[in-house]
């Protein structure tokens, strides 16, 4: 049967919009990361693609204080699994604003750039961690290592990712590549609210099992590093590191931060940022690391 001319076109026409709306449905293309452009990428896992950060936000590693103890501790695990010996995932956890993202950023950059290790950093979104699975398929074959960090990392009631998580981090068949490592930081010890834990124990049928079943995420993780809010000479050490890198002068800067810190509610590393942002800014100088 011969169609005609204006049945042709009425077809071809259908069959195009057809084609549009399946490419619609099928999402964007996968586009081929280049691990060389930069040393920290962000994870897109809607085209599976490691987008380069040519200029990571992060600060110097000696400016960062107040946790001594932990900055050792994380250095040393990064350092070994830079060098390719055994390392552990880290879970930073604790008080608000005391530098665990700065610190985890600030001690990837002191080994990746001073000793010129092959060591990336990939930052993981946390609506994202159901789509680990494939971030390690990529990751597994390259010559680089790899650290994955996410930041701020918790889960709430009825929220299955962090099953995800668990399988990626030790449980699953094929297990973590060695060369990644994950570290993650949250307000949470147990990456869990208290009352989401407490509501398992008094429902369920088998209290413990289920309270096993939430808690055991962190278990993943062999190093727990807690902060802590910092006492009035830490945050004032803070304060003088900062103001001796950047150049900025003042009477009384002890005195302005404490009321400063008062006005917030209390002292910390970000509020110390906070701070140095505010006198910078008066006295017409830039911040650059």
């Amino acid at each position: 049967m011969k169609l005609g001319k204006e049945t042709t076109k009425a077809l071809m026409a259908e069959m195009r919009r057809i084609a549009d709306a399946l490419d619609r449905m099928a999402g964007p293309a996968p586009r081929e990361s280049d691990l060389d452009a930069a040393d920290c990428f962000v994870w897109k896992p809607e085209t599976s693609y490691l987008a380069p950060v040519p200029r990571p936000a992060r600060v110097s590693l000696s400016l960062i204080r107040g946790v001594d103890h932990v900055r050792d501790i994380l250095y040393e695990n990064t350092l070994r699994f830079a060098e390719g010996f055994p390392a552990n995932n880290a879970l930073l956890w604790g008080a608000r604003g005391m530098g665990k993202s700065s610190l985890v950023k600030a001690i990837h950059a002191e080994i990746a750039d001073d000793r010129k290790l092959p060591l990336k950093l990939v930052e993981l979104y946390r609506e994202d961690i159901g789509t680990l699975a494939t971030l390690l398929d990529i990751l597994k074959g390259s010559q680089y290592r790899f650290l994955l960090f996410s930041d701020d990392l918790s889960f709430d009631h009825d929220d299955a990712a962090y099953k995800s998580l668990k399988a990626a981090l030790d449980g699953g068949v094929e297990g973590r590549p060695e060369n990644v490592l994950l570290y993650a930081t949250s307000n949470r010890r147990h990456l869990m609210p208290r009352d989401m834990i407490e509501n398992e124990r008094s429902t369920a049928i088998n209290p413990s099992e289920a309270v096993e079943e939430k808690v055991s995420l962190s278990d993943r993780f062999g190093l727990w590093l807690g902060f802590h809010k910092c006492s009035q000479d830490d945050y004032l050490a803070m304060i003088d590191g900062y103001a001796a890198h950047f150049g900025l002068e003042g009477d009384d800067l002890h005195a302005e931060a404490l009321t400063w810190a008062t006005t917030r509610g209390g002292r910390s590393g970000r509020v110390a940022w906070q701070f140095i942002q505010d006198i910078a800014g008066r006295q017409r100088k830039h911040l650059t690391f």
